[in-house]
């Protein structure tokens, strides 16, 4: 009779045991599943809030650009040079977009983003579109571009191999052939990459002096880097391309015949058609950031008479 007690004892204390157990795993089951319903939800909402800000960001930049897209149209109504001197020519410091707007017009995030940016003139870089016309190389721009390689300290054997390709891409636009392969199209500095010996070490360095125009252009010598300026103007050296650009900081270059005068005293060739004193084409470069997000853009910006197209925008 005990034995028997005892043996029924054992067995509910058993089934308590399990029951126990078993409602332990249930409560840590419904603990992780709910744990993990949070953080999905939490990744979600991160998520959709990182949305709200880029698109935020987007909105503001778009703005931002038709605002350089007035003051360009603006400077051509104005002024036929372009020069370092313009207000096109100021950098955007750093600026709170809440300063600018009627307090509570702007809610959210938004109103405390902060802007900064520039514009830069386009064709005070060398334009690699005029190695090459309608498919032919042209031999003045491949041995100025050459030059500028040389004062880079780059190989200016890369002069020639860039514009076979751009000569190439040229020639394939100009006859294109259905069963052919078509040559890259040349449009942003990477695009260099299928050039043999440009690597992006040297596409860093080549980066702040040449640009890929979607035409060819003149040099702006109002906006110039020293060393594209020596490059251009076969014979320049970097220190009189120096006293140049200290030259036109007092006043613009007006035109060619100004240039010349500039440098009566020293034995240079130049060929005007490839220099210039406006531009038309011209970098715009925006930041944007608010809250832990940040956003930039680059667009290249071509400016007609009273009127801007954007030629290509990419986010960096």
């Amino acid at each position: 009779m005990i034995s028997l007690r005892h043996r029924v004892t054992r067995s509910h204390r058993r089934q308590r045991g399990v029951a126990v157990v078993t409602a332990l795993l249930l409560t840590t089951l419904a603990v992780t599943i709910v744990a993990s319903l949070f953080w999905q939800q939490q990744v979600q909402v991160r998520s959709i809030e990182n949305q709200r800000l880029q698109l935020q960001q987007q909105w503001v930049l778009r703005g931002a650009l038709d605002w350089a897209r007035l003051i360009l149209r603006e400077d051509a109504r104005t002024s036929a040079l372009d020069t370092l001197a313009e207000p096109w020519a100021t950098p955007l410091a750093p600026t709170r977009l809440d300063q600018y707007v009627q307090s509570g017009t702007v809610r959210g995030e938004a109103g405390s983003a902060v802007l900064s940016g520039f514009i830069q003139d386009a064709q005070g870089r060398f334009n690699l579109t005029n190695l090459a016309t309608h498919g032919e190389m042209n031999p003045a721009e491949v041995q100025a571009f050459a030059r500028l390689l040389t004062l880079l300290k780059q190989d200016p054997g890369l002069a020639s191999s860039i514009a076979q390709f751009i000569a190439q891409a040229g020639l394939a636009a100009l006859n294109p052939r259905p069963d052919a392969v078509r040559p890259i199209s040349f449009v942003q500095l990477d695009d260099l990459l299928v050039v043999p010996g440009c690597t992006p070490r040297v596409i860093s360095i080549l980066q702040p002096y040449i640009i890929i125009l979607p035409n060819n252009t003149t040099v702006n010598i109002n906006t110039a880097s020293p060393e594209v300026l020596a490059a251009s103007i076969a014979g320049l050296s970097i220190a009189d391309a120096n006293t140049l650009i200290n030259s036109r900081r007092q006043a613009a270059i007006r035109d060619l015949g100004d240039l010349a005068a500039r440098l009566s005293n020293r034995t240079l060739s130049f060929d005007g058609g490839r220099l210039g004193v406006a531009s038309s084409f011209f970098i715009v470069r925006g930041n944007i950031a608010i809250r832990h997000t940040a956003l930039q853009i680059d667009a290249l910006v071509e400016r007609k008479p009273n009127t801007t197209r954007l030629v290509w925008v990419r986010e960096i």
